[in-house]
Order: structure tokens, then sequence, then C-alpha cells
């Protein structure tokens, strides 16, 4: 029957018309949902900067210390605990930037970190990767650069997280293998781990190289980002600490995000995880502001629970969707974007690994997070990422996006004209209003499949998984870098052999 439209065209016909998208730059289509009263989110906010001033928060690192008590802080050098005084954590959020662009390598890859618009990344920082094919390994950069190319292949994923980790390059040289593999195979905005002064302090080098920019220009804009893990509870360590002070001198954005397991780093109650979260995130969002006023910065969080019976971590639950709902909540108090994160806790790409997802990802969405992160391929609570589950949470993604798409209703999509053409008892397969748009009105899914069962037989019963290998098989067989940077890779690769041979660059501790 799908088949009809094309049959009555004829021969000679003018070929059917393509569909068009652009999934580029989204806005969330959906108002916020929320889980708290205003009153109990000002109560937590307010909570939070209790936790601050009175309980404190330990940092690791003397510099940050330094900061913090410049600043008025009261510092314990004895037992490394900083006690923030609720008006200079203030002070700092009014100095955090409320909207600002991310700089990817062509204009079209820019996007705008604020309120209201809508990013998606995949999973990342796995130590696993898997697929139907080769199945569960330890990563290596063959892999990270593969899963790379996925990523820049689909315009729904809208920055490079750091999918696998790497582990067949010497950590003292991984970073290199890291951000030349971002460099050669994307121009969407890369990430750089905050893993010491001097890993950033080249890693911003490699990227001003491969993307030609000046030092003014580099700082003059945001062009790469981090993410910040606090301690959960109240502890900020040393690579942390300093990955917040490199990213804000250099002008470049930090995702400030807690990761808090509601029963085990935190309080067992959504608010009271998110108590603590918020009052993390702030601690280390003022460090950031401290150092540079104005520095680009993210508020994030990353709160679930934990089964009881085992402690492992879940992920897509009521109430990891309740506590994202929360934290969209606090995000719009402060008024800044923010990121929350979608995953699963599932073994393997089933039914249980996409209802976590989805579930998440909906949390997400309802919550209006800027960004959401492990919103495609994530397994195991963050272990492993899966080929086949990436493309399978891209069709997700993909139809998100979709209503994203302002829906008209003028005369035309009104379609009098066909209710009138098309008698009692007819149909619209051969309408002229049908013919028209066959080709462009609906969404063309990525991997799901839908011929009926004999059809679907008859074709070997190939299931959605079999379907995602063929798919990311395809993409990397067929794959062509972006070439807007070309000119400047091979200066960038000299680069890299001459740091190499001098011994590379440890991380910090």
């Amino acid at each position: 029957m799908s088949d009809q439209p094309r049959r009555r065209r004829g021969r000679g016909a003018a070929p059917a018309k393509t569909r068009k998208t652009d999934y580029r730059q989204l806005r969330n289509p959906f108002p916020a949902m929320n889980v708290f009263s205003d009153d109990r989110i000002a109560a937590m906010h307010n909570a939070a900067l209790d936790v601050l001033e009175r309980l404190g928060i330990k940092v690791l690192l003397p510099e940050a210390r330094a900061v913090f008590k410049a600043a008025g802080a009261r510092v314990d050098e004895s037992t490394q605990m900083i006690h923030i005084g609720r008006e200079v954590v203030e002070a700092a959020l009014d100095t955090a930037p409320k909207s600002f662009a991310l700089k990817g390598g062509a204009p079209e890859r820019d996007q705008i970190m604020e309120l209201g618009t809508m990013i998606f990344q995949p999973g990342a920082g796995c130590p696993h990767a898997t697929d139907l094919e080769r199945g569960r390994r330890p990563g290596t950069e063959q892999d990270f650069r593969e899963l790379i190319t996925l990523t820049q292949h689909f315009d729904v994923l809208h920055m490079i997280p750091p999918l696998v980790e790497p582990q067949d390059a010497p950590i003292h040289l991984r970073h290199y293998a890291m951000t030349q593999g971002q460099m050669e195979l994307t121009d969407k905005v890369p990430f750089i781990y905050s893993r010491g002064t001097g890993q950033v302090d080249q890693s911003f080098e490699m990227l001003q190289i491969a993307r030609g920019l000046s030092d003014e220009a580099f700082r003059a804009d945001a062009h790469c980002y981090t993410i910040i893990n606090t301690n959960s509870p109240r502890q900020l360590d040393i690579p942390m600490a300093l990955g917040i002070m490199d990213f804000a001198r250099a002008g470049q954005m930090a995702v400030i995000t807690p990761f808090t397991l509601m029963g085990a780093m935190a309080p067992i109650t959504v608010a009271g995880a998110m108590t603590l979260s918020h009052a993390e995130a702030l601690a280390a969002i003022t460090l950031g502001q401290l150092v540079s006023p104005g520095a680009p910065v993210c508020y994030g969080t990353f709160t679930s629970n934990v089964d009881m019976k085992s402690g492992a971590p879940v992920f897509g639950t009521p109430e990891h969707f309740k506590a994202s709902l929360a934290a969209g909540q606090l995000a719009r108090h402060i008024g800044l974007p923010w990121r929350c994160a979608s995953g699963s806790a599932a073994n393997l790409g089933d039914v249980q690994a996409a209802n976590e997802t989805q579930f998440g990802t909906w949390g997400c969405l309802m919550a209006g997070a800027t960004v959401t992160l492990h919103a495609a391929g994530w397994l195991e609570g963050g272990l492993t990422v899966s080929y086949e589950k990436l493309i399978t949470d891209v069709e997700v993604l993909q139809m998100v996006a979709e209503l994203c798409v302002q829906t008209p209703a003028e005369e035309a999509e009104i379609a009098l004209d066909a209710l009138q053409e098309v008698q009692p008892g007819g149909h619209f397969f051969g309408a002229a209003h049908t013919m028209e748009r066959y080709s462009t009105e609906f969404y063309e899914p990525l991997v799901a499949d839908f011929a009926n069962i004999g059809t679907w037989e008859e074709r070997g019963s190939v299931d959605a998984t079999a379907r995602a290998t063929g798919i990311w098989k395809g993409i990397l067989r067929d794959f062509t870098p972006p070439t807007s940077h070309e000119d400047n890779l091979e200066d960038l690769r000299t680069y890299i052999s001459k740091r190499s041979a001098e011994g590379g660059c440890a991380p910090e501790n």
C-alpha cells in the first residue's frame, strides 16, 4: 500500500521531492514541568547556601582555597574546608553569563548556551565499547575515532563528548590522540579532559592550531568545553579545581556536574540529593567566576538513585526523572543554561536499555535541559558505549527533533481541497494533496522497519539491532571528514609528534 502513490505517478512524472531536515540548532518546544512548588525550590536554594556557609565544602587544591579566601570565604587549612558566604555566591551568579555562544569548527555547528535551547550528546566517559560483531572490549583509539565519526554523521548530536576512553594510548599521550581525533574527524564543539594544567594548555594549543585561532580569537569565544565532577558529598579534588580555573582563565566552558546518587553519595530523598548537588554546583561555579568574572559556565547535575538491594547505580527511573525536573527548576531559579543526563543501567541494548534511556531523556526534555548528555549509546551505567544502541537512540532523538519543527496549519494544510476531492468511503492515497506531499510530509525512520510481518520475514527477519549494525558500518565505510580546516592538520600532527618525542605530559592528581 505504501508504494501506491509511486505507481500512480506514472512514467515521465517528476521525481518525488526529497525531504529536508535541519536538526543543527534546536529549541525545546515543551513547557517546563515542575516537581516542586516555587517556594520549595527557593527553600532548597537557601538550604544549599546554608550548606556552603555553615557546613562548608572540602577543597583539596591550595590555589583554589587561596582564591576563596581572597574573596572573603573562611578557610581552615588544617581540614581543607572552606565556608563560603552567600553574598560571595550571589555575586558569582550575577557575573555568570546567562547566554553565550559555543563555537564549532564551522558556523553551522555553533550552539547557543541558554535556557530554552536543546543540545544532545551521546554517551560519554565509558571504559568499554561494544558492538554486535566485535563484542565488549576495553576502549581503544580506533573505537574513539569510530564513535566520533558516528557522532559527526548525525546532526541531532550537537557536541563531541569523550565517548570512550582510548586505553591503548598511554595516559601521558592520550590527550594528543583524543584531540587529534576530534580535529581530524569532526567540526562540532570538542571536549577536553581536565587532567591537569599541562594537558589542558596543550589541548588548547592543539585546538588553536587545528582551527586556525589566534590567542585573541580563542579567548574571545568558547571553542571547547570540559566536564567538572565534584566528589560528592561536599568535596572538590585537585584536577577538577584546576580544570575550573584553567577553563575560566581561557574563557572556555566548564560544565559543572555533581554526580549524586540518592541513598549513596547523597541523601535518599530527591529534595535532599538535589540540595547537595545544588550546593556543590554553586561552589564550583563560584570558583570559576572568582578566577574570571563572566567566564562561560554551564550549571549541571547528574542525579539518580541506587538499587538499595545491591547498591548499584540505576538510571531512567522515576526518581531520576523527578531529580531532572528539580534540577531544571533550580537552573531556572539562578537563570543559567544547564546540563542534564539520560542513560541506562542495562547490560545490553535490549528493551530495558531502550526504556531507561527514553524515560531518562524525556525527564531532561520536560525539565528544559539545555544539554542532554548520555542520550545515545550509554549502557551499564556508563561502563560501556554501544555502537548499535547509539544508532537506535538517535532514532528517538531525531523524532524529538521533529517535534521542534513548527507544524503549519494554513489553508493548504487544512486541506479543504482534499476533503472536497475524496468522496465518502474513499481514500486519500491518490488525492492531489497527498501526491504533492507523500515523500516529504512524514519523518523517515532511520532504523524502524514498517513492513508487515510477511514482507519482513521475506527480507530475512532482521531485527532492529542487526539493522543498526548495518547502519553504523555503512556510515564508517562512506564517511568523508569535514574539510573546513584541513590545511591546518599537518601542523597539528607536527606539534603532536614533537610533544610526544619530548615525553608528553602526565596528568595531575
